[in-house]
């Protein structure tokens, strides 16, 4: 059972690392589109409101979709006055507790609230409610509830991962960067 719930968390883990390195290209589309829109505004007084929106769509996937990627290198903000000091086992525990009183319960409040939402979007097919917008606003509220559920499961890998570390089974990594 160990062995099965560590490879799980090996599996999520690099699952999480490809889709959030794919996920980082999306953010040198948004530049070039950011750039090209300032150029367009500044130079030749041109802006759509396609343009505008795309930007803001791509800036939503993105923060959405990265989150899981960026709890799998522990690159949260994290406000650690005495967490700081405590050894790496007495991290795993508290990690480990947090996740389940705070963490997941979260992760599913934001996705049960986010589900009328995301539905009534898809049933009528919502778009922009702006001329020459983006007609798949649908398709970007989606992501709340792909984007919380992608971050839960990161957060079972790193559950699995904090108990072994509390545990005593395996040791944290010395380097917190790094995944395997």
């Amino acid at each position: 059972m160990a062995r099965a719930l560590r490879e799980l968390a090996r599996t999520i883990d690099a699952w999480q690392d490809r889709l959030g390195r794919g996920v980082s290209w999306l953010m040198l589309l948004m530049v070039v589109v950011v750039f090209g829109d300032v150029i367009l505004r500044y130079l030749f007084s041109i802006s759509t409101v396609f343009t505008q929106e795309f930007e803001w769509y791509l800036f939503g996937i993105v923060y959405l979709m990265a989150a899981g990627y960026t709890m799998l290198y522990d690159e949260h903000v994290r406000v650690d006055i005495l967490y700081s000091r405590f050894s790496p086992r007495k991290k795993a525990c508290v990690d480990f507790v947090l996740l389940f009183v705070f963490f997941f319960p979260s992760c599913l409040l934001v996705i049960i609230t986010a589900w009328p939402f995301v539905r009534n979007a898809f049933m009528v097919l919502e778009g922009s409610p702006d001329p020459g917008g983006i007609p798949a606003r649908w398709a970007l509220k989606a992501f709340i509830i792909i984007g919380f559920v992608v971050l839960m499961l990161q957060g079972v890998s790193q559950a699995i991962k904090n108990f072994f570390w509390a545990m005593g089974w395996e040791e944290p990594p010395r380097a917190e960067k790094e995944i395997r």
